[in-house]
């Protein structure tokens, strides 16, 4: 009898020190993932987004396209687009590494064409909005991450090439309309009907004014890639040791196995309770009856 007592004991010990360790090596994995996403996610990558009326950099791409196979004659296009590479780095040598990233941005004849500067000594940040030449912008983009330590990194290319067009029959939709206009400008007729020409010439000229400024960022000699450079001051980090990961693990799993525990042994304790009440009143006997 003793020795069957032992074996039923161990048989029900043995799934209780299963879910032991189990609830153990889930708590050490989830450390390690934890940390990594937490590390990834420490930054804002969003800065620059949440930052209206910044400089739009586009540039030209040609393509050469086939016009009909008997021809064998090929057309050149050009296709418009936005490049944009963002780079979070931290580093514990801040002025440094920024007086280093302004001295590559010179090599490479970039324009800084925003910066935000905030925080105090030991907490800086500084928020860098570069325009680089197209054909350079590989080069720069993987120069920069030599500096500092990279936390997040980003390439996002965007066709622009229809909305170039679409301003462009804009443009010249305008242009029609305002040669129609002074044509009438030309012509007697009373004074409240010139005035609204006037007024009416005066609102297209206005929209053409907007819209050069729109299609003047497409020109060629203004043509950029973006760089999107956030720099972070802040002290090394430190790796964590197996060693801590695992002390944490245990702390956490002892409490939480004990609350596991105490919770299973109230509600055990409830059950029987509860079987003892409905057998006191027999209101299992009276349910078979009925």
């Amino acid at each position: 009898m003793k020795q069957t007592f032992k074996q039923r004991f161990w048989k029900f010990g043995r799934w209780f020190i299963g879910l032991f360790f189990l609830m153990l090596i889930f708590r050490l994995i989830y450390g390690y993932v934890a940390t990594d996403v937490k590390s990834g996610n420490d930054y804002s990558n969003n800065f620059f987004s949440s930052v209206a009326n910044l400089r739009k950099n586009y540039a030209s791409e040609k393509q050469i396209m086939k016009q009909d196979v008997a021809q064998q004659a090929n057309i050149a296009s050009s296709q418009k687009y936005e490049k944009t590479a963002t780079v979070v780095s931290k580093t514990s040598q801040f002025e440094k590494d920024l007086d280093s990233i302004k001295k590559v941005t010179a090599n490479f004849e970039g324009v800084i064409q925003y910066e935000q500067n905030t925080g105090n000594k030991g907490n800086r940040q500084i928020q860098l909005l570069i325009g680089i030449n197209p054909e350079k912008f590989d080069s720069f983009y993987a120069r920069i991450q030599n500096f500092a330590l990279v936390k997040s990194t980003e390439i996002t290319k965007i066709d622009k090439t229809n909305e170039y067009r679409q301003l462009n029959a804009r443009k010249a939709s305008l242009e029609k309309n305002l040669a129609s206009l002074n044509e009438l400008k030309s012509r007697s007729g009373a004074i409240g009907d010139y005035i609204t020409l006037h007024d009416k010439i005066l609102e297209i000229e206005t929209q053409m004014q907007e819209l050069g400024v729109e299609l003047g960022n497409f020109d060629t000699e203004n043509e950029f890639c973006t760089v999107r450079f956030s720099l972070y001051e802040g002290a090394p980090e430190r790796k964590i040791t197996f060693a801590s990961r695992m002390k944490v693990a245990l702390e956490w799993t002892i409490k939480y196995y004990a609350v596991l525990i105490v919770t299973f042994l109230v509600l055990i304790v409830a059950i029987f309770i509860l079987l003892l009440v409905i057998d006191k009143l027999k209101l299992l006997k009276l349910i078979t009856e009925k």
